[in-house]
């Protein structure tokens, strides 16, 4: 979680080497979806250090206004460093998931738990974890209380309703289960 300026520097320099930027400021004029990160990760120092609503109000708004306009549902304190959304278009991820570093997103990914339904203070207990170097791949489901662990692949369209605490595992299909062992998480681009 970002807790200081120089952690959001790293957080910054994580994601732009996640998505294989060279040049940050290149990608963030660019780029809508790298400018979405940077708002992200902006957002979240803001909020986790407790700067005034004139500092945080502004970031906020151009955050949502950028997120509406790319499909993306997703919230602060999500995701570690080494954040790669791949494309623009449907993004739904629950306010209560945990990601670790380097994840490796693709769109119409929906992560979700069961935060609207039981008391706000038990929410983060039935939401996904998912470990480091995570690649998901486009139209994945993950919904409920599971946990993946570190060096996962989920591929494209696999609907993932149990945990699967492994490391290095690949997973597919309706529902989800392990169709291979043993790798390395070398899908992702390894910013942090």
């Amino acid at each position: 979680m970002i807790q200081s300026w120089s952690d959001l520097r790293a957080y910054l320099r994580a994601d732009a080497v996640s998505r294989g930027d060279a040049r940050r400021l290149r990608a963030f004029v660019v780029d809508p979806v790298a400018r979405f990160t940077v708002l992200l990760r902006v957002l979240e120092y803001a909020i986790n250090t407790g700067k005034p609503a004139p500092i945080r109000l502004p970031v906020l708004i151009w955050f949502r206004r950028l997120s509406v306009r790319l499909g993306f549902s997703v919230g602060p304190n999500i995701f570690g460093p080494g954040l790669a959304i791949v494309h623009y278009g449907l993004l739904v991820l629950d306010p209560t998931t945990r990601i670790g570093r380097n994840c490796r997103i693709h769109m119409g990914a929906h992560i979700g738990g069961a935060a609207q339904f039981v008391p706000a203070d038990e929410a983060h207990l039935h939401s996904p974890r998912i470990g480091d170097n995570a690649y998901i791949g486009p139209g994945a489901k993950l919904y409920g209380a599971i946990r993946i662990g570190d060096d996962c692949t989920i591929g494209a369209n696999a609907v993932v309703t149990r945990s699967f605490e492994g490391n290095g595992l690949t997973l597919a299909g309706v529902p989800a289960k392990v169709i291979a062992e043993g790798g390395m998480g070398e899908r992702v681009l390894k910013g942090a």
